[in-house]
């Protein structure tokens, strides 16, 4: 089955055809530059020119980085504040045409990890967390998406966990492989005294790194890159959309 997989970033709009049994692109990613400012009407806009070549009356996902309840956009991390209690599923699918699924960008990407990436087929609790601008997190339980966790925002030394250890700051601060790292043992330390979890992946564009500061980590649970790195949210959004149609 084939479905269309959208990933809204602060900084690109992508979509991808994507066959939901392999995970694997059919064709070509497409990419626009997020609108400037982001409002609902004019990233849908940028949505509906990203796939304008794609097959249509196919299933649609659509990741936004957002807390994400029945359709409703309920934050706006990297858009503009007009997201906020946006009825974001029903805009897309008016500005697109057909129905689309909504899902959180972070999810998007954990579901992808846990059907085609480093999370499947691996049992328990799968902690992946987005290192980006911010830190965005998704949570696997036995292959099931637990929605919405957002643990960047969890107060560590007094302040969010992606003010501290976000992939921007390290660049933002200068800081270097080993410094960033320990600061990222600490985000991951807080985490797993409340959650456990039996593995952690680390996504985001800093994952092609990984080499330089997973082995840094000083954290108790087992630590991997993300397979799928930039293409797990297009992925995730794909195989909930096709779920959800049934």
């Amino acid at each position: 089955m084939q479905a269309i997989g959208i990933d809204v970033g602060g900084s690109g709009v992508k979509a991808a055809l994507v066959d939901v049994g392999t995970g694997e692109f059919v064709g070509e990613r497409v990419r626009v530059r997020t609108p400037q400012p982001a409002t609902p009407a004019a990233v849908v806009a940028a949505a509906r020119e990203v796939i304008a070549e794609f097959p249509v009356g196919l299933p649609v996902g659509v990741a936004v980085p957002a807390v994400v309840l029945d359709g409703v956009t309920m934050t706006a991390a990297n858009l503009d504040s007009g997201w906020v209690g946006a009825p974001a599923r029903d805009l897309f699918s008016e500005g697109l045409g057909y129905p689309v699924t909504m899902m959180n960008d972070a999810d998007a990407a954990g579901v992808g990890e846990a059907r085609h990436g480093a999370a499947r087929d691996v049992a328990g609790v799968v902690l992946l967390l987005t290192l980006g601008t911010g830190i965005g997190s998704a949570l696997i339980s036995d292959g099931l998406l637990i929605p919405n966790t957002e643990l960047g925002h969890l107060q560590v030394r007094g302040d969010d966990a992606e003010h501290l250890a976000a992939s921007a700051v390290r660049t933002a601060e200068d800081l270097s492989w080993t410094e960033w790292a320990a600061r990222l043992s600490e985000v991951i330390r807080a985490i797993d005294a409340l959650l456990w979890p039996d593995l952690v992946l680390l996504g985001g564009g800093v994952s092609r790194k990984a080499d330089k500061f997973i082995p840094l980590l000083d954290v108790r649970p087992p630590v991997l890159a993300a397979g799928l790195r930039n293409a797990a949210g297009i992925i995730g959004a794909a195989c909930l959309a096709a779920d959800a149609s049934g």
